[in-house]
């Protein structure tokens, strides 16, 4: 894969591999990771603290930022670090009263104090936002560090704590029987400032080392992991700035469009649908694929996706892609994915749609001996 040879791992075999043996906490197949409740020492009560960074985002955002001077790109990055971390949260079940505490690690002597600025002031008005549409996340603070000696450009993570009732935690048991409603990527939902293009936060060396020029290692040497081999260094045909097929967005803006949240959408699901749902998927690293880490003695079926979404369609033409590569590192369309019980579907679907967020029933599952996806799409029909 052109990932790998990039230095990045879509399935992160060596993390699973080191993670092994470590204690799995309360439910062994939650999405994340549940402790007791050592704090209060109640025993109805669990704990979960989660880390995520924008991941080589913020190598792009850096770019752009250079190119353009234009400093609000960096609000987006700080939405992408939170999102990927409340998001898995809600696939347990956590949907209101997340703790996020801020880790920025920047190279001084590239990154300067408005750019600083920008990335703390966007953690407290993304909790503002959230308050608006009933979710509550609180800014506890965080670190600033200057580290130059290990960081090229900068990195920005966040780190989230919330408590939840056992009962309350949704604890994957994917069945035989359950269809997958999908909740699109991309459009623009009641609480977005314009239209996603659904990129979110997850394969971002790959994407931008597809489609931009050349020229970019020559100029920003400092962006990129210079032990890459160099056909695989930015060997696209395009600049940040060129128009894309989207009316009225360059290249650089579907690339670093914000990780759009669920949270206020699986919210309201939860609330009403929690008994039947058997598991919410995130589908961020291992795109598509993400599923195969939940699910044993299931053939997992996707044979009605989205159409793909502009965005990928410019990483996989520039270097003519494989498409099946692709689907192992972006979500392709959709992000967050429910195995539910056929009959609260449609309600899914309904409550979606009023945040302004497509969704539809988009495969099945069915019993098998092993585990399985296969991916029929507009490109081809995969397995994995």
């Amino acid at each position: 894969m052109k990932y790998d040879k990039r230095g990045v791992s879509a399935s992160k075999k060596d993390v699973h591999a080191a993670i092994k043996n470590l204690d799995k906490g309360l439910f062994k197949n939650s999405f994340c990771k549940i402790l007791p409740d050592h704090l209060s020492g109640n025993p109805e009560n669990s704990l979960l603290m989660h880390a995520d960074t924008a991941g080589t985002k913020t190598s792009l955002a850096y770019l752009y930022w250079k190119e353009t001077a234009d400093l609000n790109v960096w609000k987006g990055i700080v939405q992408d670090a939170i999102v990927m971390n409340i998001d898995d949260l809600a696939c347990t079940g956590v949907v209101d009263n997340i703790i996020i505490s801020s880790t920025i690690g920047r190279n001084k002597n590239l990154i300067t104090a408005d750019v600083i600025k920008t990335l703390i002031e966007g953690n407290q008005n993304f909790c503002n936002l959230m308050k608006k549409n009933g979710v509550n996340v609180f800014l506890s603070g965080g670190e600033t560090a200057d580290v130059g000696d290990i960081v090229r450009t900068v990195d920005v993570g966040i780190t989230a704590f919330a408590q939840i009732k056992k009962n309350e935690i949704i604890n994957i048991d994917i069945k035989a029987g359950n269809v997958i409603v999908g909740l699109e990527s991309t459009g623009q939902s009641i609480y977005e400032n314009s239209e996603n293009s659904g990129i979110g936060s997850n394969g971002l060396t790959f994407a931008r080392h597809e489609v931009l020029d050349k020229s970019y290692s020559k100029k920003y040497p400092e962006s990129f992991d210079p032990n890459i081999p160099k056909e695989y260094v930015y060997s696209g045909n395009m600049k940040l700035t060129d128009k894309s097929d989207v009316e009225n967005k360059n290249i650089g803006e579907l690339l670093l469009s914000p990780t759009r949240t669920y949270l206020p959408v699986i919210s309201k699901i939860i609330k009403k649908h929690k008994e039947n749902i058997s598991g919410i998927i995130h589908c961020t690293g291992g795109g598509q694929t993400k599923v195969l880490n939940f699910v044993e003695n299931i053939h997992v079926i996707k044979d009605n996706l989205f159409k793909t979404p502009i965005v990928f369609r410019h990483i996989q033409e520039q270097n003519n892609c494989d498409w099946k590569e692709l689907y192992q590192v972006f979500n392709m369309g959709h992000r967050l994915e429910l195995y539910v019980d056929k009959s609260v579907a449609d309600d899914i679907i309904k409550i979606s749609e009023k945040f302004g967020i497509a969704a539809r029933i988009i495969g099945y599952c069915e019993k098998f001996d092993d585990k399985k996806l296969t991916i029929k799409s507009e490109h081809g029909d995969f397995t994995y």
